[in-house]
């Protein structure tokens, strides 16, 4: 087994409604945020109990919207141990200037949410060039970009990382491939060809998990096809923690064990390596 860990997707929620309200991008709240909130402290507890060294917390967007002020607060009061992943309004005029701010708070990431639990996938925000400005933000001052969204993102996100080569590019879930035809995975053909970008990552989660448990799909003939296309530095692990059902250390465990087929330099990428290099406040 790795002998580190680094979750590059947990979220958290405050119990204080009043010091950081909901303000939920597209104005409906997450079932999962308010079922079953993890704050910080909760966080903690469980990477400790799972044996999770450290963590890029993502921005719980539909909770919470573009007001960072809690990932933020958090990470502060746990320094060397925890980044962020913020959410930023990509379309606004002063997104350069609001992005430089969450970034001397300790957000050293920045996510597009362009569909998902709370709403329809809608992709015209990856190619509006409103939002280049932004764009070369990241850019300028090193900071990683994940994208949500899914299969029909795929070509907008290929215009960025062309047009923003520097920027690493992150794709939340693999993108939400269909694994239902099996090796060789005809149906994933738009992710497997992201490769081609080597600014272009893949962030393995509990979902992608689940699916590779499901015939003819397996987890040994798609984790090692999409390693020798990508390469173990080019993807890293997030536990989803607690949108996905189950507890950290559980998905932890079915991580470890989807993951077994590839060596143990592969696995360090994954759970540790890949996650210093996106963000490198949690290198050791």
């Amino acid at each position: 087994m790795p002998s580190s860990y680094i979750d590059t997707h947990p979220h958290i929620i405050s119990a204080d409604d009043a010091k950081y309200p909901r303000k939920p991008l597209f104005g409906l709240q997450s079932d999962w945020s308010k079922e079953r909130p993890v704050t910080i402290d909760d966080l903690i507890h469980a990477m400790d109990e799972a044996g999770v060294d450290k963590a890029a917390i993502v921005q719980a967007s539909t909770c919470y919207g573009f007001d960072n002020s809690y990932l933020a607060d958090s990470i502060q009061a746990h320094p060397g141990r925890l980044t962020g992943v913020g959410s930023v309004d990509l379309l606004a005029p002063d997104a350069p200037s609001v992005i430089r701010g969450w970034f001397k708070r300790g957000i050293t990431g920045f996510r597009v949410f362009t569909g998902g639990s709370t709403a329809e996938f809608d992709t015209s925000l990856l190619d509006d060039r409103r939002s280049f400005p932004a764009w070369e933000t990241f850019a300028t001052e090193g900071l990683s970009m994940v994208v949500q969204t899914g299969h029909v993102g795929l070509a907008q996100v290929a215009g960025l990382a062309k047009r923003f080569p520097t920027v690493n590019i992150i794709l939340d879930h693999l993108s939400r491939p269909d694994l239902t035809d099996g090796a060789p995975y005809h149906k994933s053909v738009q992710l497997f060809a992201m490769a081609a970008f080597e600014n272009v990552y893949l962030k393995i989660t509990p979902p992608v998990f689940s699916k590779v448990q499901v015939p003819p799909a397996s987890a040994e003939s798609f984790f090692k096809k999409l390693v020798s296309e990508f390469g173990a530095d080019r993807i890293t692990w997030g536990s989803n923690f607690p949108t996905s059902a189950g507890g950290l250390a559980e998905n932890l465990r079915i991580a470890n064990e989807c993951l077994a087929c590839l060596s143990d330099a592969e696995r360090h990428w994954i759970f540790a390596g890949t996650a210093q290099k996106l963000y490198p406040s949690l290198a050791d």
